[in-house]
């Protein structure tokens, strides 16, 4: 049988099953289990390679076979993965929805508390910066939009993309969540800042509110 290592040097990373990939990170398996044997293990306990990434260090060490040393080393690649992709986002315009679906949903798809965060952008829609700027329930009382428009005066920022996350698991925009962005877009305006769109993200999913017509 092909061990991961020499597949990849011979077909490259992209051939490698998510077992396979995970395997070249445990490195070493656990008492009378061999290393791929624990990835797949590992997979069916919890649901995917995402939904294992996105657990904290209590659950990973939950498992049979991740101590606290296998634990830190996958948080540290759901991280670099995370800052590739900002890296990757930085300078590109994001005008599609899809430009940064996947990095938000790595982004905060896996935070247990709701955060409200912006994406402040230049007047070719480049990212100037993301800041996450309100915590804990996401309701029109904590989002303040004054606070969303200072920092874009700030930052000279000439468009906005806000998202939330839905710890719950459910991606669909609720009735507050289209009353916050109809707020944001009218104070927004009055400083002449366009806001683009507001994502809904729940674990692996995310809603874009203007492909539904809402923003």
């Amino acid at each position: 049988m092909e061990l991961p290592r020499e597949k990849l040097l011979r077909l490259g990373a992209d051939a490698l099953t998510d077992a396979e990939l995970l395997a070249l990170f445990l490195r070493t398996g656990s008492r009378g289990r061999p290393v791929l044997g624990l990835a797949h293990q590992l997979l069916q306990q919890f649901g995917g390679l995402g939904a294992l990434l996105r657990s904290n260090h209590q659950q990973m060490c939950s498992a049979i076979g991740i101590g606290p040393a296998k634990a830190c080393q996958l948080a540290a690649i759901m991280e670099m993965a995370c800052r590739y992709r900002h890296d990757e986002i930085s300078n590109k315009a994001m005008t599609n929805p899809q430009s940064t679906r996947l990095w938000l949903t790595t982004k905060l798809g896996r935070r247990r508390q709701e955060v409200f965060a912006a994406l402040y952008l230049d007047s070719r829609h480049r990212l100037l910066s993301y800041e996450e700027l309100f915590f804990g329930t996401i309701d029109g009382a904590a989002v303040h939009p004054r606070e969303v428009a200072r920092r874009a005066l700030e930052l000279d920022a000439a468009a906005i993309i806000v998202c939330h996350n839905h710890p719950s698991g459910v991606a669909e925009p609720s009735a507050q969540d289209r009353a916050i962005t109809k707020r944001l877009r009218s104070a927004l305006a009055l400083i002449d800042v366009t806001l683009l769109d507001h994502f809904i993200i729940a674990h692996d999913n995310m809603v874009s509110m203007a492909e539904l017509g809402m923003v």
